[in-house]
């Protein structure tokens, strides 16, 4: 189903564009060059924080033995993996999805994983789950999941991803933030520091009034237009006035625009070293977290960016799964293997959907840039988070149309539907509102007398689930707390 609006009006591709359009299927999936093009570079775009990002989660923790690693090798690892897997994913794949440092993962690598031995070892276990995953796309049972799912759970899921970057623009460009705990209230959230303040904020604001009102106007390009012209001001903001509340990505004008990229940390890891600093027991409940948090944030962002695009078949399925889920496991693997943290595919890519892009040649745009990055570092890092946000607010409003699918009349699969959207953005996961709307589905059949209508693997994984919401009481239970 076609939900863009930035596509729509444009004339439709004559074909036979050669050998490349062939292979990509470009004009068979109603594309063109210049909407995988601009496709690949909105993509890009919008997640190239994470070659700011990773570096100061990953090089900001220490590991059990006090060793940090250095900002600049993590740098030129995490563009490196997030090049070459990309790039793999649209010739392998041919899906406009992009694959990079995961958020949340590099985050449990860092402060759960680290402290309890050396980073070799944690990129170990790294390498451990992304080997345990492939396993599991090649015996066909990831696969088998996918299929397993409802399609109302899949258009939730769609919808849900949807405000949840919607979410993550907002939160990011500081026009949403946490209020302390000092402050003594019941709200968790407030605009900004109470009221909209500072140069960084009227970017913010004005990109996502500039990216609507393209959109409105079907404007080629919109998202993508609305990047370059915010960083552009931005810049100039930057250079005429006293800023200090840009955040990750300041943007400066960088000395030179090229700098050598630093491969120290390849193949800086050890597969078995956990099981020498702490018990099987721990290795398995880390890995096991792993896995669950990899597995269902990637099932999640393959279906609802596919779906956005237009290319899940009549059976709601994505197209050539296997591959796809097998790559996505490979880069889990390609990221612990060069201490960049698991690789997994990126929600961002409907930023690149939103564009108009439809098969994997857009990733092979986005992986080209990441390649760019791995040199031009210093140039392609000064756009600014509030520059980029406005992009991931468009696409939610893209990605919530879908909403108009779902029978809300049937509340066996309305409810799961409802949870299953509002628990990714309350908590800032795509794993707990996969986890939530699967657990309430089974439990409604179950009471409904439908339990014979749910798929086994629905309750092996709702079952999965209720363990990995209680891993901590299990964790208590066994004495690892």
């Amino acid at each position: 189903m076609q939900t863009s609006t930035t596509t729509k009006n444009e004339a439709p591709p004559s074909g036979g564009g050669g050998a490349v359009d062939r292979f990509f299927r470009i004009s068979e999936r109603g594309s063109t060059y210049a909407r995988e093009i601009r496709g690949g570079l909105a993509t890009f775009f919008t997640m190239a924080y994470i070659l700011v990002l990773n570096p100061i989660i990953l090089g900001s923790a220490e590991d059990k033995f006090g060793e940090q690693l250095d900002p600049t090798q993590l740098a030129t690892a995490t563009a490196l993996v997030a090049a070459v897997m990309t790039v793999i994913m649209g010739v392998g794949g041919n899906l406009p999805l992009a694959l990079a440092a995961g958020l949340g993962l590099n985050a449990v690598v860092a402060f759960q994983v680290a402290p309890l031995m050396s980073w070799d070892d944690a990129m170990g276990l790294i390498v451990l789950e992304g080997l345990l995953i492939c396993v599991l796309v090649l015996t066909g049972l990831r696969e088998a999941v996918m299929h397993a799912i409802p399609q109302a759970l899949k258009q939730a899921i769609s919808v849900g991803i949807g405000l949840f970057i919607a979410l993550i623009g907002f939160v990011d460009a500081g026009f949403v933030t946490r209020i302390p705990d000092a402050a003594n209230t019941t709200v968790p959230v407030q605009l900004g520091t109470g009221n909209l303040t500072g140069w960084p904020m009227l970017v913010f604001c004005l990109g996502v009034l500039l990216t609507v009102v393209l959109l409105a106007r079907k404007v080629k390009g919109a998202i993508l237009i609305s990047i370059v012209l915010m960083t552009v001001l931005a810049v100039v903001i930057n250079e005429l006035a006293t800023v200090t509340n840009w955040g990750l990505t300041s943007p400066t004008l960088p000395d030179g625009p090229v700098a050598a990229p630093d491969f120290g940390l390849l193949g800086e890891f050890d597969v078995f070293g956990a099981f020498g600093q702490v018990s099987i027991l721990t290795v398995v409940l880390l890995v096991f977290t792993l896995i669950l948090s990899d597995f269902f944030d990637t099932m999640g962002t393959v279906v609802g960016v596919t779906a956005e695009a237009g290319l899940l078949d009549e059976r709601g399925q994505v197209p050539g799964l296997g591959r796809v889920l097998l790559i996505d496991g490979a880069a889990a693997v390609a990221g612990g293997a060069s201490s960049a943290s698991s690789a997994t595919t990126y929600i961002e890519s409907a930023a690149g959907v939103g564009e108009g892009a439809r098969t994997g040649f857009a990733s092979v745009v986005t992986g080209g840039l990441f390649t760019l990055a791995l040199f031009l570092t210093p140039l392609l890092t000064i756009v600014p988070l509030q520059a980029a946000s406005p992009a991931l607010v468009a696409v939610g409003f893209l990605m919530m149309t879908q909403v108009r699918h779902i029978d809300w009349d049937r509340f066996e699969l309305a409810i799961p539907a409802f949870l299953t959207i509002a628990v990714m953005p309350f908590t800032y996961s795509i794993t707990n509102g996969i986890g939530a709307g699967f657990i309430a589905y089974v439990v409604i059949k179950a009471c409904l007398g439908k339990a014979r209508e749910v798929h086994w693997l629905l309750w092996g994984t709702a079952a999965l689930f209720l363990v990995y919401f209680a891993i901590d009481p299990v964790k208590q239970a066994l004495g690892l707390s």
